[in-house]
């Protein structure tokens, strides 16, 4: 049985946001349509991924990570978009990250075989569901976190229905979300395993996004500690596993500098471990906070990069737009813009106007004097300085704040090139 999930030749119309009224394109042939979202081409609001950003973020990252002496999976729930996570292996990634079952289906029907599923999967009706859709791909190399003996017996449960030889688990270290919170929980995590039929100690894992607070100080010490508890964790599953490789895993995109300094040098005086980090949204980058993430990382001292320093906030570049069109100008100093609440993040911050084209020309300056103060579902509400002389039709371009709670409300993502012009349809699989 194979769990079946793709879009070849997905036709896509005026269902999916962002599609203009045609009869039906095939997602193979939207590049040949030469669509522009800044001349109105497309149904607004839409999203688009600036290609060359994205590659760019990709190459730095990675070749930041063979510098640092780590590698990454990166997590496929920013984009649940199966193209780009084979991609982003093809450039040299490890593997991919999920955060479900649901996900693990999508990514391995798409043809992916190393999965980090990062996260506890739940009780034994969840070890069921990924004993069955293990079955179906007997040869995917598997990762799972638990952080307590009833994970585990999930775990086990998984690799009795799967029929597999075996299952590696990553004992979970956790700080304000899951994961062990202290040595007592790691060693019955570590000793369920142990005793269980066919589940192998695989290695560590935590999130230290997960420890940070609104305090700077009190993160960077919040953030220091988890380490040190992952590091001790890590000796302990040595410890009980002498001669097994052993996977290190943390880093989102914001610390993943912090990260690789503590771990990458317990991993080296190993010699049989590796640190594999999870970051999914620098990729995108952004124009809100993983802009002032990596601020915070050039404070650090920024990213070393073949015996060089180099800017973490000028390095990665924001890959996402959003477009929408001025709907109305109903007063002075306001204007209401077609998006909203059901199209953009605004968890992390409202979206930032960038540029304004009108019939297909840049008005440049005016985005300047723009401001989103407020969103309802399907309306922004845009602050106009007196001076600026925005219009009806007016198409505008966002930058966004927090790829991740963005890219879930969109089923496709449109590519542009360099000139602005749509190059191919990335459907998303969210679920």
């Amino acid at each position: 049985m194979q769990f079946l999930s793709r879009w070849d030749s997905q036709r896509l119309s005026t269902t999916i946001r962002g599609i203009p009224l045609v009869d039906g394109v095939a997602t193979e042939d939207i590049g040949s349509q030469r669509w522009s979202p800044s001349r109105g081409d497309l149904a607004l609001p839409s999203l688009t991924l600036d290609e060359a950003a994205f590659a760019a973020n990709r190459d730095l990252f990675l070749n930041w990570c063979k510098n640092a002496g780590v590698s990454v999976a990166p997590h496929a729930k920013t984009p649940m978009s199966p193209e780009l996570a084979r991609s982003l292996r093809a450039a040299g990634a490890w593997g991919t990250t999920v955060a479900n079952i649901q996900q693990a289906t999508v990514l391995l029907a798409s043809g992916e075989r190393r999965l980090l599923l990062a996260n506890e999967i739940g009780g034994l009706a969840a070890g069921r569901r990924l004993g069955a859709l293990l079955s179906a791909y007997p040869d995917v190399e598997f990762h799972a976190f638990a952080d307590s003996p009833a994970a585990v017996a999930a775990l086990a449960e998984a690799v009795r229905i799967a029929g597999r030889r075996e299952l590696s688990v990553l004992v979970e270290l956790g700080a304000g979300r899951a994961g062990a919170r202290d040595r007592a929980a790691v060693e019955a995590t570590i000793a369920a395993v142990l005793a269980a039929d066919r589940l192998v100690l695989g290695g560590v894992a935590t999130y230290e996004g997960a420890a940070a607070t609104q305090d700077a100080d009190t993160t960077m010490r919040a953030i220091a500690a988890l380490l040190e508890r992952t590091i001790e964790t890590s000796a302990l599953v040595r410890a009980a596993a002498p001669e097994r490789p052993l996977i290190m895993s943390a880093g989102g995109s914001a610390y993943f500098d912090i990260v690789a300094q503590a771990l990458a040098p317990v991993a080296q005086a190993d010699g049989n471990a590796s640190v594999i980090l999870r970051s999914g949204a620098l990729f995108f980058a952004d124009h809100g906070i993983y802009a002032r993430a990596f601020a915070d990382i050039d404070r650090r001292g920024g990213l070393l990069i073949d015996g060089l320093r180099h800017s973490a906030l000028d390095s990665f570049r924001p890959a996402l737009t959003l477009w929408a069109e001025v709907l109305s100008r109903p007063e002075d100093g306001l204007a209401i813009a077609g998006f909203g609440m059901r199209d953009a993040s605004f968890d992390q911050g409202l979206p930032v106007p960038l540029r304004v084209f009108r019939d297909g020309v840049e008005q440049q300056g005016l985005a300047a004097a723009l401001t989103v103060t407020r969103l309802n579902d399907q309306h922004a509400f845009v602050s106009v300085a007196p001076e600026a002389a925005l219009a009806v039709g007016d198409i505008i371009a966002f930058g966004i704040s927090h790829p991740c709670t963005c890219l879930d409300r969109w089923r496709v993502i449109l590519g542009l090139d360099a000139d602005g012009v749509v190059t191919r349809a990335l459907p998303t699989q969210f679920g």
